[in-house]
């Protein structure tokens, strides 16, 4: 499927991909969240949504991200998101996090709408951040530049605590990913 759309260009990243899963299944949590965080952000360049496909805003499947080699902050979050579900970390320790990044640090007024990954070691833990930005893999707490709006997985949408508020219906770019990586093979 990945050739047949991308040609033999993408194989190689995606045979590591497989290999980084496959190892992965093994590893303590750290090190899924650390190895994951490290092999997306040092492999794929970061382009906007009308560079890589054309459209104004697209989330793209683990496959598409990795045949294009390239994506925006969502498709970094998502494709981490599915690679440690791959790896056995369940559903309810990950959650996608829509936030307003402050550009130019925790002091500045200007913001930008960003994506991340959250992984919560218990569910009113506070959570880790695997973030494109920067590779380290911080506490909430130590995110002063990120200020939360909601956050996400397949089960619903969070909008404070750790049960969910509001059912992925109202999520439709999710919604439709979800089809898509389900037809490439990933469970929901």
């Amino acid at each position: 499927m990945l050739t047949k759309r991308f040609g033999e260009g993408p194989l190689k990243s995606f045979q590591e991909w497989q290999v980084l899963i496959n190892a992965g299944k093994n590893w303590s949590e750290s090190d899924k969240l650390k190895r994951t965080n490290e092999f997306f952000n040092r492999r794929l360049t970061f382009a906007d949504d009308m560079t890589v496909w054309k459209q104004q805003d697209y989330w793209a499947t683990p496959m598409e991200t990795i045949g294009m080699n390239a994506g925006d902050c969502e498709d970094f979050a998502i494709v981490k998101y599915y690679t440690l579900k791959e790896m056995g970390i369940t559903e309810d320790k990950l959650r996608l996090i829509y936030v307003k990044a402050r550009i130019g640090g925790a002091d500045s007024t200007v913001t930008q709408a960003h994506m991340v990954l959250a992984f919560y070691q218990a569910p009113d833990a506070e959570p880790l951040i695997l973030d494109n930005l920067i590779t380290d893999i911080r506490p909430a707490s130590r995110r002063s530049d990120l200020q939360p709006v909601f956050s996400f997985n397949a089960t619903g949408v969070f909008t404070g605590g750790s049960q969910a508020t509001a059912s992925i219906d109202r999520l439709s770019r999710w919604k439709d990913l979800l089809l898509r990586a389900q037809d490439e093979g990933f469970s929901p």
